[in-house]
């Protein structure tokens, strides 16, 4: 299997472009209006594994180079630089949020990319219910339109944080209250 950076259907520029700022934070692909160059054969799995052409993405490195460039528009989810935009499928949220730490109360999170996000007013915790099994689905938000499935261990992390109000388990972080569910009806 050939390495994903090397192809040539723009994979290359987008992995050159995400270098171009290391240490300096996420780059600015809020601020890129590039042309749509069409679909790359990208998948972002259900479970997070990202595949290139049926293949996953072996290396964790270019995996977190390419969530670092990951924008998601009106027409779907896409890496972006400051000259070309590809479209890639993702089949539920683009990252799992692994693991939950409490500091003072707070809860702080880190995705499968190696993204820490605090829980709070500007990261809110949801949970929907998913219509045909009625299982919680809880998400976490990362950054801009880009969610994180919280991984189910984590989740039950979560409900054993949480305290009863007007009948739903909650948790709070950073003044912010995040109902996980109803008291009994499969969160607890």
């Amino acid at each position: 299997m050939s390495d994903p950076a090397d192809s040539k259907t723009g994979l290359a520029a987008v992995a050159e472009a995400a270098k171009q700022a290391p240490g300096r934070g996420l780059p600015p692909v809020h601020l890129w209006n590039p042309p749509h160059c069409g679909d790359i054969d990208i998948v972002i799995r259900r479970d997070g594994t990202w595949l290139h052409e049926n293949s996953p993405i072996g290396r964790p490195e270019l995996v977190r180079l390419f969530s670092t460039v990951l924008r998601k528009d009106p027409d779907g989810y896409c890496l972006v630089t400051p000259v070309e935009k590809l479209t890639i499928r993702v089949e539920d949220l683009p990252f799992r949020a692994v693991a939950v730490a409490a500091n003072d109360g707070d809860l702080d999170f880190t995705t499968d990319v190696g993204d820490a996000v605090e829980a709070g007013p500007d990261h809110p915790i949801r949970v929907d219910t998913d219509p045909v099994t009625g299982e919680p689905s809880p998400a976490l938000h990362v950054r801009a339109d880009l969610w994180a499935r919280i991984a189910r261990p984590v989740f039950y992390e979560l409900v054993e944080r949480a305290e009863v109000q007007d009948g739903r388990l909650v948790v709070r972080s950073r003044g912010a209250t995040f109902p996980l569910g109803p008291v009994g009806a499969g969160v607890a």
